[in-house]
């Protein structure tokens, strides 16, 4: 078995220790399921008391004597009927749903396993004892409430998590990268740095940008409409509603009007009745949606006049705000919100003109992580699932081609991708770019999504050379994914150090005393001349009090400005990556500094 397979069996087997600990904790516990996870396991309980965080060491502690003891974790099979009545008599009810759920897909017999006097419905596999389990090698991390099979209709489940690791020092090097997490989340150092809120008198999953966000966000959509405009895009702007006709002929209300929010449905204006004196036609409703997406509103721009061979391939990106309902437990800070801003294009072209357009926008992918200090990254190509075909729109020929294409992109571009059946989007395959920041975490952010399905729903057409009518290729992508997750992605990966050319504030000024904020206001101007972005701290405090709270801030560069360097024309020069101080002539540090937002270090 190899190791990564053996820690697999192992952290399972720690779910089932766990269980074994909360049954002698609490003997009328009701247990749900307990599987293995990336870093560990849960177990979820239906228990006679909610549990507290001191719960968990005593649980611990109850698993490390269950381990000292080496009981067997023994496997039987039962036929299925009588799994039913043994589960029924031991009073475990979701344990019963769970063999009725078997017994409609046809299976006749189960499983179990048990330790000690804890007996579990389970596949398996499982270690053969519990003293094969290092003691030292796991912890029990936190409590949260789950609903049963996650449906908001059934009995909400208390979950315990643990981790789970080779050995202690394998768990001691992961807890204090969740400890460098912790500092890094950008919940955390969004409040400290003031870059964004939310607020529940707003709304769940709705972020409002305070001056320092803001600026940050337009600093980024700046540099993305310039590299667009370099890479032959053109702009366009859509609304942020559109018609219920629009999104059924899409095929978005049908396969994907669960992440929508309900319809808005608005009538004639009383002036309107009045002007109409038609009461049949004043009291017509219409039915709007807040976009999901951008993509249909670009197909009908495209749909506004005949196109010909020779406007192909066309680029159109948008910077569009879109809203999904996301459920409230789902949603998480900036990565996870319910209205938020792609930065969106479409590509529609020919056959001919796909591969090449394809290979355009994963460099261009490569080109914008890279820049903004993501050099690592995964790709998973997103394939449909040929057993479950009506989850899809288009027919099998559609789908064949462009995943093929895609695919065929992803070797020739040296991507090393994985393949993932079932992922694709309701359209059509994609290739899915997930960063990685500097705790090697994964973060879906960059998408390519190919679709050959909006163009049949609506008719799209071109003439070709040989002046007849031809149906175009559509190419979804989008670089930062969301503003929002970008950005939020980018205060964890720099732990809200931002590089010199995003920063939103570039350099503080920090006079000595007031008779020199003369001199500071000088600086300032001069900086701002050349687009630098700073700002003056002349705040009636000490001089050490200002300059910590300017490091806290995470300012690149900090000048402290006083009788020397005004007669010098000089500034005293403390970076953000140095605590020393150096002195610098004013011009010769401008010079240094456009350089350094010039080359984007």
């Amino acid at each position: 078995m190899s190791t990564k397979n053996n820690l697999e069996t192992i952290r399972h087997s720690l779910a089932h220790v766990l269980a074994t600990a909360v049954l002698e904790m609490f003997p009328e516990s009701k247990f749900g399921t307990g599987p293995a996870t990336e870093n560990g396991f849960f177990y979820d309980f239906d228990l006679p008391r909610t549990l507290i965080p001191e719960d968990l060491p005593i649980l611990e502690e109850k698993m490390k004597k269950i381990i000292e003891k080496n009981y067997p974790i023994e496997k039987a099979e039962a036929p299925i009927e009588k799994a039913l009545d043994d589960f029924a008599k031991a009073q475990q009810g979701y344990k019963v749903e769970i063999i009725n759920d078997l017994k409609k897909e046809g299976n006749e017999r189960v499983s179990v396993y048990k330790i000690d006097g804890f007996v579990d419905l389970c596949s398996g596999p499982h270690i053969d004892s519990t003293g094969e389990i290092d003691p030292e090698s796991f912890k029990l991390q936190r409590i949260s409430g789950v609903y049963w099979k996650s449906d908001e209709k059934n009995k909400q489940l208390q979950r315990i998590y643990g981790l789970a690791f080779e050995n202690k020092k394998e768990l001691d090097k992961y807890l204090k990268r969740i400890e460098e997490a912790e500092k890094r989340d950008h919940r955390k150092l969004g409040k400290e740095l003031e870059l964004f809120m939310i607020d529940s008198t707003v709304g769940l999953g709705l972020v409002m940008w305070q001056p320092k966000g803001a600026l940050l966000w337009r600093i980024m959509e700046d540099f993305w409409y310039q590299e667009h405009l370099k890479n032959e895009y053109e702009l366009v702007r859509s609304p942020h509603i559109g018609s219920r006709n629009l999104w059924e002929k899409s095929g978005h209300w049908g396969f994907y009007s669960e992440s929508m929010y309900p319809p808005l449905e608005v009538g004639r204006s009383l002036n309107e009745l009045k002007e109409t004196k038609d009461e049949k036609k004043s009291f017509a409703k219409e039915e709007y949606l807040l976009k999901p997406m951008n993509c249909p509103f670009h197909v009908i721009l495209y749909k506004s006049r005949m196109r010909s061979y020779r406007d192909l391939p066309l680029r159109w990106a948008e910077c569009g705000t879109v809203y999904r309902y996301e459920k409230s437990g789902e949603l998480s800070g900036l990565t996870r919100v319910r209205g938020f801003t792609q930065d969106d294009a479409h590509i529609i072209c020919s056959k001919e003109q796909v591969k090449d357009e394809l290979k355009k926008v994963t460099d261009f992918i490569v080109y914008m992580l890279s820049t903004f200090g993501f050099k690592e990254y995964n790709v998973y190509l997103s394939l449909r699932d040929p057993k479950d075909k009506d989850k899809y729109a288009g027919n099998d020929e559609g789908w064949e081609f462009t995943e093929k294409i895609l695919e065929e992109v992803a070797q020739e571009k040296k991507l090393n991708y994985r393949r993932e059946k079932g992922e694709a989007a309701f359209y059509g395959p994609k290739l899915d770019f997930k960063i990685k920041d500097c705790l090697g975490r994964e973060w879906q952010c960059s998408t390519l999504q190919f679709d050959f399905n909006l163009p049949e729903r609506f008719d799209l057409t071109f003439i070709n050379k040989e002046g007849r009518k031809e149906r175009p290729y559509m190419l979804h992508r989008a670089l930062f994914g969301s503003f929002e997750r970008f950005i939020g992605v980018l205060i964890e990966h720099f732990a809200g150090a931002f590089p010199l050319w995003i920063s939103p504030i570039q350099i503080e000024i920090i006079p000595v005393s007031e008779k020199f904020n003369d001199y500071a206001k000088k600086i300032n101007s001069l900086l701002l001349a050349e687009n630098i972005r700073s700002e003056i701290n002349d705040k009636n405090e000490s001089l050490g009090k200002r300059i910590s709270e300017s490091e806290k801030q995470k300012i690149p560069y900090i000048l402290v400005v006083g009788e020397k360097e005004e007669k010098a024309e000089s500034v005293a020069v403390r970076s953000r990556d140095s605590k020393e101080q150096n002195v610098l002539k004013l011009n010769e540090f401008i010079e240094k500094i456009k350089k350094e937002i010039a080359e984007k270090k």
